[in-house]
């Protein structure tokens, strides 16, 4: 069987299978909705213990990132805006509490379905784990409990809340197999983070699997292996041993510098979201950090940060990092992400319409605060700003127009800031990409952001599983914009780096580096790997690589190409 591989390793094991009791939701008349609101209230109350208990339990046991989940699930519970709905569905409706819980989530799922944003798409997963823990309180029913596991297993189920991973028995836990998730759910976040092998998004497991089965799991390639042969269990020993031995190694790459084969130097930076994420980035040895992801700010407030909230998020990161590059992208919203207190307007294409640099050009108060504050803490450290979605030199010029502005405000008022400061723009819209010859010479450096110049170049929606097989990283028209964007950074004499998930991939990392990359930056749990493989590769050799991809017609000769790079 196959799924997504979401955290490499193997493991071969004992199948328990987690079923949960099912939910079933009727819909009731309430003649007293004050008293339904108050059974509502008694169910909160019950949840919000439980989940201090667990975010207790967490910090003790894995550590506070992990733990600030349940941060998150408190403030969902204590959210006036969601209890206020289910409040005033029961109110309005004379209904019952369990209708109006599952109204209100399939009213927030429903205008979040189409959202790429993965951050939007973990909130929601989070908000569905509170409202089946407030329905489970409700109806009496009682949850499966892995604290319980009494032998190592592999678990397998549908999916794992935050709540199912902070209960169960880490010790006896050797893998997950799930029907749902992919590389960024919580699930997968949890086994990368216990170092345990996952495989998420196998059809029909639950269906296929028994209490007791035998499982084998390759976290790696993604495959399940059901009631295994001797000679498979065998096989996957072997390669199970080599995985640990490799693993060693990875390790001993903490502290080296990031070094071709052939003594050419590149930087191996990190993507964070928050402040917190610097801690993985400075943990794995990362060089720096080559995406601060700012909406994350604006998403977690309900109303627009302040600028000296934005600053001490900034600022912390850039101590953190001690002289470490630290590029931060200003404001990356649109029509896609909700945040009601900006009143975006709904757009049938909200990829295409008014998000990132194009919001913020027009809402230069917005702007304006999120660049004082940025260069406020650029005396901290060595900060880099980065305009997002640029699709025309016009937008640029605008930008950086803006900049000065702030540049001067700041001066008059003898508010110390890094006169010198680097501005760069990312490369990921088709445009930007074959007019980089013309960027070029008005910034100091690029990042592709893979992520959405796949999708832009290939007319690809990469949420849309129908067309998924469309969507690749390999494509030659893809690698073309790349090395055209990397050649035309260099003629000018700025530094080329790419902050999407194609940089952390180990089969396209030797390509990236013939074309002269500059900077790789990923998340965190990529970064020893991607060193790795990148001292094992011979840049000068990889140049022919590029060569030979460049002219190949589709993307599997592309994957073919790459294949048969033996990197050791």
């Amino acid at each position: 069987m196959k799924g997504i591989g979401t955290s490499t390793g193997i493991s071969i094991g004992k199948a328990f299978l987690k079923i949960e009791p099912e939910i079933k939701i009727v819909k009731k008349h309430v003649d007293d909705p004050e008293k339904e609101i108050l059974r509502l209230d008694n169910a909160i109350e019950e949840s919000v213990k439980d989940i201090d208990d667990l975010y207790s339990h967490t910090l003790n046991t894995v550590g506070k990132e992990e733990a600030d989940i349940f941060s998150a699930h408190l403030m969902i519970l204590k959210d006036p805006e969601f209890i206020g709905q289910v409040k005033k569905e029961i109110n309005n409706s004379s209904v019952n509490a369990e209708w109006a819980i599952n109204k209100s989530v399939e009213d927030y799922s429903n205008l979040f379905a189409t959202m790429e944003d993965e951050y939007i798409k973990e909130r929601i997963l989070d908000l569905k784990d509170v409202s089946k823990r407030l329905l489970f309180k409700l109806l009496n029913i009682k949850s499966v409990d892995l604290s319980e596991l009494k032998e190592e297993c592999i678990i397998v189920c549908v999916d794992l809340t935050p709540s199912d991973t902070a209960q169960m028995r880490r010790d006896k836990v050797l893998g997950f197999v799930t029907e749902q998730g992919g590389r960024t759910s919580h699930t997968a976040i949890m086994a990368r983070t216990l170092e345990i092998p996952a495989v998420a998004g196998v059809s029909d497991i639950t269906k296929k699997v028994k209490d007791g089965d035998t499982l084998i799991i390759d976290g790696e390639k993604g495959v399940v292996i059901l009631n295994p042969t001797e000679k498979e269990i065998a096989e996957y020993k072997e390669k199970k041993k080599s995985y640990e031995e490799f693993v060693l190694k990875l390790k001993e790459m903490k502290g080296k510098p990031t070094l071709s084969k052939d003594g050419i130097k590149v930087e191996i930076a990190g993507n964070i979201g928050t402040p917190k994420d610097i801690d993985k980035v400075i943990e794995n040895d990362g060089e720096g950090v080559g995406l601060y992801r700012t909406e994350f700010l604006y998403m977690d407030n309900d109303k627009l940060p302040t600028e000296d909230e934005q600053f001490k998020a900034y600022k912390v990161v850039a101590e953190k990092l001690q002289g470490k590059p630290l590029v931060i992208r200003t404001l990356d919203v649109g029509g896609d992400k909700e945040i009601p207190y900006l009143n975006l307007p709904k757009e049938m294409n909200p990829f295409l319409g008014y998000r990132a640099i194009r919001l913020c050009l027009d809402r230069k108060d917005i702007f304006k605060t999120q660049l004082r504050a940025i260069l406020r803490a650029s005396i901290y450290g060595n900060v880099k700003i980065m305009f997002p979605m640029v699709s025309n030199i016009a937008e640029l010029r605008e930008a950086k127009k803006i900049l000065e502005e702030v540049k001067k405000e700041l001066e008059s008022k003898n508010i110390p800031f890094a006169k010198d400061i680097e501005v760069g723009i990312m490369v990921e819209i088709p445009s930007t990409a074959i007019q980089s010859d013309i960027f070029a010479k008005e910034v100091d450096f690029f990042s592709i952001g893979t992520n959405d110049l796949i999708q832009y170049t290939l007319a690809v929606d990469r949420g849309n599983q129908n067309i998924s097989y469309l969507y690749s990283q390999y494509h030659p028209a893809v690698l073309r914009l790349i090395n055209m964007t990397i050649k035309n950074g260099h003629k000018a004499g700025i530094w080329v780096g790419m902050c999407g998930e194609a940089a952390g991939d180990a089969k396209l990392i030797p390509l990236l580096l013939g074309m002269g990359l500059d900077e790789f930056s990923m998340s965190s749990s990529s970064i020893l790997k991607a060193r790795w493989t990148i001292s094992k590769t011979s840049k000068k050799e990889s140049e022919e690589l590029v060569n030979k991809a460049l002219n190949l017609s589709t993307i599997q000769d592309v994957e073919d190409l790459l294949n048969k790079i033996n990197v050791e």
